[in-house]
């Protein structure tokens, strides 16, 4: 089963900027799609962002324009940039299959401040 590792979260202000990474243990990202997912205190994980094995990409509507993801098969790593952060964009990001899989990793905590 693979492991999904998440790194580069942390304390920013608002308008601030974060890259997360997310290695995943397995060469698994030219034969599955991928994507970035958060859950806020009290709020149901919602998608963030995915990315297609051939690369093609989609976001969720409150980070469009801001976020985008990448990725780097030979690395085993998928990315996510943040920029013009906001509030509300606090949360624990993970990452997994997309649509998800129960493997959740540890995930990465972005808190920004206002």
């Amino acid at each position: 089963q693979v492991q999904l590792v998440e790194s580069g979260g942390g304390l920013v202000q608002a308008g601030g900027s974060l890259r997360l990474s997310c290695v995943a243990s397995r060469r698994i990202l030219s034969t599955y799609d991928m994507a970035w997912y958060r859950q806020a205190p009290g709020k149901q994980r919602e998608l963030v962002a995915g990315i297609t094995t051939d690369g093609n990409t989609n976001y969720a509507g409150s980070v469009t324009g801001r976020f985008t993801i990448t990725k780097d098969n030979a690395k085993n790593t998928v990315y996510l940039q943040m920029n013009s952060l906001k509030p509300e964009d606090t949360a624990l990001y993970s990452c997994n299959y997309w649509p998800p899989r129960p493997v959740w990793g540890q995930g990465t905590q972005v808190t920004v401040s206002s």
